[in-house]
């Protein structure tokens, strides 16, 4: 009898050994997997950005819209609606057209 007591002993041991070591191991493998995933996250946003950055420079390279006023007040209404740093823009663009067609 005595044999049978320390056999369940050692099996009790030994089961609870392994919830242990599985527990352990249980814990890393999240822990590696929150690393990984966060890792994952972070790539993720800072290609989001690149994206981003560059999806706005291919519509600002290829995109043109272009508004034809039909008459002197909608030329006027679309003028009064100009930031300031367009209507330096335009400024610089009608000299450069006189400049053309004076040479």
């Amino acid at each position: 009898m005595d044999g049978f007591g320390e056999n369940i002993k050692k099996l009790l041991l030994a089961g609870i050994g392994a919830v242990a070591t599985t527990a352990e191991k249980s814990k890393e493998l999240l822990d590696d997997m929150v690393e990984k995933g966060e890792l994952t996250i972070e790539q993720g946003k800072v290609l989001n950005e690149e994206l981003k950055h560059n999806i706005k420079k291919t519509v600002k390279e290829n995109v043109n819209v272009s508004v034809k006023p039909s008459t002197p007040e909608e030329l006027d209404e679309l003028l009064e609606k100009m930031s300031p740093e367009q209507i330096a823009t335009l400024k610089e663009r009608l000299y450069s057209m006189e400049n053309e067609s004076v040479e």
